[in-house]
C-alpha cells in the first residue's frame, strides 16, 4: 500500500461568495461582519481566506475601499494574514480586477486570482429542465488575470469549474506563462449547484473519488498544488475530502459553496471539521510560512 502524505494542510475558507442570508443565516455581508467572522476563521485554523465584498457589481476603487473597511482592521493586528478578493462585474475583465490594483497599492496583498473558462450555471425550472447563464471568461481575459498577477507579484487562485478550464491552465504552464505562486481548485458540482434550492442542475465533474482521479491525471508532473470543494453540497458528504488528504491535496471549504437544505453551519463550523479531518488522516494545517512555501508565492519564499 501507497504510503500516505502528511505535509502540511492549506485550509482555505470561502466566507460568503454571493450566498445571501436567506441560504444561510450566518454568512458575513458587511465590512463589521465580514472583520469579525475572518478573525473567527483565523482562530479556527484557516490557512487562507476569500472573501467577497458584499456587493460584486463594484469595481475599481469603490470595491477596494469596500473590501478594505473590512480588511485594514484585520490586517492591522494579523498582517500575515493570506486572503484574497474576487472579480468584480466590469465591461471587460481589466475593469472586472481593476479593485485588485488599488488593493494591492494599499495594502500588502499577496494572492489574486483567475477563473480560466467559461460554463453553464444554472438552477431546475418548475419542470426540471435547466435554466440561467453561462459566465464567461475568454482565453484574453486569462492573459489579462495572469499579466495583473505578475505585475504585482501575487499568486493567482485558479478555480477550476471544469476540466477544459484545466487545460486552459495547462497551456499556460507548458509554455512557461502561468504565474508564480498559482494554485488550482477542483470545483465539484454537488446536487444544487452554485445559487439553487432545489437539486437537479450542477456543473463540471461530480464529488466522486474517480472525479478526483481525472483532475490528478491532467496535471500529473506539474507539482501544481491543488484543493478540492463542493458548491451546492457539503464536501464532508463526500469521499473527495479525505481522499484528498490521503493524497497531498488540500481542503477549500465555507459558506460560499457549501448547501445543504437543513443543516446551516457557520464557517467556523466547516473549519473545525476540516481541521479534524486533517487531524484523523495524520495531515498538520499550515501556518503562513508554510503556506508560502506550499504556494512558492513570490513575496513569501
Amino acid at each position: 500500500m501507497a504510503k500516505l502524505d502528511t505535509s502540511p494542510v492549506l485550509l482555505e475558507c470561502a466566507i460568503n461568495g454571493e450566498t445571501r442570508p436567506e441560504r444561510n443565516p450566518n454568512v458575513p455581508r458587511e465590512p463589521e461582519a465580514i472583520t469579525a467572522d475572518v478573525f473567527r476563521c483565523l482562530d479556527a485554523g484557516a490557512t487562507v481566506i476569500h472573501a467577497h465584498n458584499g456587493n460584486i457589481r463594484q469595481t475599481g476603487e469603490a470595491a477596494a475601499e469596500r473590501y478594505l473597511a473590512a480588511w485594514r482592521p484585520i490586517l492591522e493586528q494579523r498582517p500575515d494574514t493570506l486572503w484574497y478578493p474576487t472579480l468584480g462585474m466590469g465591461a471587460n475583465m481589466a475593469e472586472s480586477i481593476s479593485h485588485i490594483d488599488y488593493l494591492a497599492a494599499e495594502i500588502d496583498l499577496k494572492l489574486g486570482l483567475c477563473d480560466p473558462g467559461s460554463t453553464n450555471i444554472g438552477a431546475p425550472d418548475a419542470d426540471g429542465l435547466p435554466v440561467g447563464n453561462v459566465y464567461v471568461n475568454t482565453y484574453e481575459d486569462v492573459k489579462v488575470c495572469f499579466a495583473q498577477a505578475e505585475r504585482h507579484h501575487i499568486g493567482p487562485s485558479l478555480a477550476i469549474y471544469e476540466p477544459g478550464w484545466m487545460r486552459t491552465v495547462l497551456a499556460f504552464h507548458k509554455a512557461g506563462r502561468l504565474p508564480a505562486g498559482a494554485m488550482v481548485k477542483f470545483y465539484f458540482g454537488g446536487d444544487y449547484g452554485l445559487f439553487a434550492s432545489k437539486p437537479g442542475v450542477s456543473f463540471g465533474l461530480a464529488p466522486t473519488v474517480n472525479s478526483l482521479l481525472a483532475y490528478l491525471d491532467l496535471i500529473e508532473g506539474t507539482d501544481l498544488p491543488w484543493s478540492v470543494s463542493v458548491w451546492g453540497g457539503d464536501l464532508f458528504d463526500t469521499p473527495i475530502a479525505r481522499r484528498a488528504l490521503e493524497l497531498g491535496g488540500h481542503l477549500h471549504v465555507g459558506l460560499e459553496e457549501h448547501f445543504h437544505p437543513e443543516y446551516k453551519p457557520t464557517n467556523e463550523q466547516l473549519l473545525n471539521q476540516a481541521s479534524a479531518l486533517c487531524a484523523e488522516v495524520g495531515r498538520p494545517v499550515a501556518n503562513t510560512a508554510e503556506a508560502g512555501q506550499i504556494l512558492k508565492l513570490p513575496k513569501l519564499t
